[in-house]
């Protein structure tokens, strides 16, 4: 089983495309070079929440107006490796062929680069999902993540 193979509840509330395409999206997640398509996993005007951080849209014009692809990159500024451990998947309410709304919930292990390593921090996730022609894409992403638990676990 891949690491990137969330649990789903039993009663089938998860379809298998929404927990394929969380699978696909953490493994791009821990690929620093993945810029472009962790940008894709979210619609033009999609709505990114990292912590305290909040950005809209793919891409913008000016530093005063974050955006997603720029989050994005500022996510690797201290990190040298990531990997995600999504552990399950959880329906907010019922789900479709054209998406929805799920939690989610892991762990990561990063590593730093100054060298240090913290690992098995955990996380949390809200994503409303919707189709976008025929491909699942996320209208809002946002991460839960104690600021704290790095620093604390950094070896």
């Amino acid at each position: 089983m891949s690491q990137y193979a969330a649990s789903l509840p039993s009663d089938g509330t998860v379809p298998k495309d929404i927990a394929s395409f969380f699978s696909d999206f953490y493994k791009i997640s821990d690929t620093e070079a993945a810029h472009e398509d962790y940008a894709d996993a979210l619609t033009s005007d999609g709505v990114l929440t990292m912590g305290s951080k909040r950005v809209t849209g793919r891409a913008g014009q000016s530093l005063s107006s974050p955006y997603i692809l720029a989050l994005r990159k500022a996510m690797w500024e201290k990190v040298s490796s990531r990997s995600h451990y999504p552990l399950k998947i959880f329906s907010f309410a019922p789900l479709s062929e054209e998406g929805g709304e799920v939690m989610l919930y892991g762990t990561v292990d990063y590593g730093l680069r100054d060298g240090k390593k913290a690992e098995g921090i955990e996380w949390a996730a809200r994503a409303k999902l919707v189709r976008v022609e025929v491909r699942l894409r996320m209208s809002e992403y946002q991460v839960y993540l104690d600021p704290g638990a790095m620093a604390a676990k950094a070896k």
